[in-house]
């Protein structure tokens, strides 16, 4: 059953009008009372819901979507294709950006709620403690994107990342590396990039592998180059999280006077339009996005009108193998 205002009250011992305050105006109570009211409103999952207040059918037709950053071209290909397809079955889309904060992210999933979003999309399958069972409680249907797992508690439509860095990883090995740096976006609480990761490190079991994190960003990329070569031996390829890195690597080896693929081979990821123009074109892992989105809409279209229960979709990835790769000189 949902929680109301009235339980929140009861729970904390105190009024309703408390309760009220403590969420629109919480600077106007004590501290202690508004402690014991959030304490109230967190163990109940209490949230205020507009949408089942003003609306019969307790439907506002939007659909909430939260994704890392909004500087990612990657997260906009896909958010197109899910906006076009929520917009013509009548729905609207709510955006918001956690820059890749997870208590950003749950409290915008709230605020979501709050604001009676009929669905969720969210990237990746890691959140805070206790959001999931929040979701749960509210019986909001909600898609992840971006990753597939079968096993995890929210119905996914995205691709499976280790499998798809691993394919690119065996193709370097194969043209014969055998010192391999990575730039990867930070770790923490991102479940793609530690796949990506991870499979870079078992398929090269026995090479050695020099990682360094580096925010998302073409500068960033071009520093983390810049370290990764700056030793006595260095890596004969530098592969990337993301083709935005993988960019920032290749003007870095410009500015370092270094020829691509001569003296090191460089790799990207995603398959950005980006990759495709710069010099030379980049050798990547393509990336699904559009059908991405456009699935993951179709699901919350069929959980929300239909009570459906799908199942988890993995999409197909795809090396494109280019200029930027080839064979160590020595």
């Amino acid at each position: 059953m949902t929680p109301t205002l009235e339980d929140v009250a009861k729970r904390a011992k105190v009024s309703t009008a408390t309760v009220s305050r403590c969420l629109n105006t919480p600077e106007k109570v004590v501290e202690a009372t508004r402690a014991r009211v959030m304490e109230a409103v967190e163990a109940l999952g209490y949230s205020p819901h507009f949408g089942a207040r003003v609306m019969a059918a307790k439907r506002t037709n939007t659909i909430g979507a939260i994704i890392p950053t909004m500087e990612n071209a990657i997260f906009a290909e896909g958010l197109q294709a899910f906006q076009e397809t929520l917009s013509a079955a009548g729905y609207d889309l709510l955006l918001a950006s956690s820059s890749y904060d997870p208590d950003q992210e749950a409290a915008q999933i709230r605020s979501l709620v709050a604001r009676g979003a009929d669905g969720l999309l969210l990237i990746g399958h890691e959140r805070t403690a206790g959001i999931e069972g929040f979701l749960a409680q509210r019986g909001l249907p909600v898609i992840v994107a971006w990753a597939y797992d079968p096993g995890a508690v929210l119905p996914s439509v995205g691709f499976d990342n280790y499998a798809a860095m691993q394919t690119l990883a065996q193709e370097v090995l194969a043209q014969g590396h055998s010192r391999i740096g990575y730039i990867t976006a930070p770790v923490g609480q991102n479940d793609r990039t530690r796949a990506r990761m991870q499979a870079i490190r078992d398929a090269a079991a026995g090479v050695e592998v020099t990682v360094r994190e580096a925010p998302y960003g073409i500068e960033a990329g071009a520093e983390a180059f810049a370290a990764l070569m700056d030793t006595a031996r260095p890596p004969t390829v530098i592969m990337c999280a993301n083709d935005v890195q993988a960019v920032g690597a290749l003007t870095q080896a410009r500015e370092m006077g270094l020829r691509v693929p001569e003296d090191v081979s460089i790799t990207g990821f995603d398959d950005m339009a980006l990759s495709r123009v710069v010099q030379p074109a980049l050798t990547t892992v393509r990336v699904p996005h559009n059908a991405m989105g456009r699935a993951a809409a179709e699901m919350l279209i069929g959980i929300v009108e239909r009570g459906e229960s799908p199942a988890p979709v993995c999409l197909e990835t795809r090396m494109m193998r280019r200029a930027s790769l080839a064979p160590p000189s020595s």
